[in-house]
């Protein structure tokens, strides 16, 4: 029974996926962490065999890459034996960047969604903000980043609003583009049928454009979220912050702590997954609230 689901779901293809990814990975480490092993035992006279070599690319304190074990065990060393307020916890770095990327996402959607009711019911708006937003995403988040920052600091703005600042750069283009597709995705006609019964821009919008632009919006909060969370990361970077997931790749750079670099990365994919399935979440709900079909 529990064979036949797995063969007939999404759960076979996905493990089939994370299987010959894990093993690429392993074959990678060997690839990248050879040299190093090779160097090594060239300078104490050793002849390196398939299984050496193996067993040392796996096992390097400081590898190029780090194979998966390595990985997971470094996870596990700073999420399960440490506590979550530790420093060394990534729980703790976690939830820093996580409070940056909540109010950037919150930031960035009311921005979004203002700039897209403007922009459908002003040609004005249309005309000369359209252009302006396309063209911001030009600029590289990492050119901008410190001129953020730095600006803010001058204010004496620092700490958490620098960072969610730099989340909703990224996060509200997604949603403004998603918006302004779905507001204007009402067919003509019941437009016009909205028109012969007299009602109001309030009440299109509220009846009619709202609830067509539901599915782009939940669409385009999916890009946004994790779009928020690489710019909280980003926005650890240029500060010299000592904590946040960001920071913690910083340090692992500036001490050739690979493994802890790439736990880090873990811990941010978790997070991504974890924001985009919740919005999933909240799409099914609202659907179901709004009587949308199973």
């Amino acid at each position: 029974m529990i064979l036949q689901r797995l063969l007939s779901g999404n759960t076979l293809p996905v493990l089939t996926v994370v299987g010959f990814i894990i093993a690429l990975w392993y074959l990678m480490a060997v690839v990248l962490n050879a040299p190093w092993a090779y160097d090594q035992a060239g300078r104490q006279g050793v002849t390196l065999g398939f299984d050496d070599l193996v067993a040392a690319t796996w096992s390097q304190d400081r590898p190029r890459l780090p194979a998966p074990h390595q990985v997971t065990a470094e996870f596990w060393k700073t999420t399960v034996e440490v506590a979550p307020t530790s420093r060394r916890s990534l729980v703790h770095h976690a939830w820093i960047t996580l409070s940056a990327t909540l109010l950037g996402f919150a930031m960035g959607t009311a921005l979004g969604i203002l700039l897209a009711v403007a922009i459908v019911h002003n040609r004005a708006m249309d005309a000369s903000v359209m252009p302006w937003v396309i063209a911001s995403q030009t600029i590289p988040i990492l050119a901008i980043a410190p001129m953020i920052i730095v600006v803010l600091a001058s204010l004496g703005l620092t700490g958490l609003l620098p960072k969610a600042v730099i989340s909703m750069y990224l996060s509200f283009f997604p949603v403004a583009v998603g918006m302004v597709k779905g507001l204007r995705s009402p067919d003509r006609m019941l437009l016009d049928q909205m028109h012969t019964w007299n009602a109001s821009r309030t009440q299109t919008f509220a009846r009619l454009r709202w609830p067509a632009a539901l599915p782009f919006l939940f669409a385009s909060l999916k890009v946004a979220v994790a779009a928020s969370l690489v710019g909280a990361i980003i926005g650890e970077l240029p500060t010299g912050a000592v904590a946040g997931l960001g920071a913690r790749m910083l340090s692992g750079s500036y001490y050739g702590q690979t493994v802890q670099i790439w736990s880090a990365l873990v811990m941010a994919s978790i997070l991504a997954a974890s924001l985009v399935a919740l919005v999933g979440l909240a799409e099914r709900v609202t659907g179901r609230l709004m009587g949308a079909r199973p």
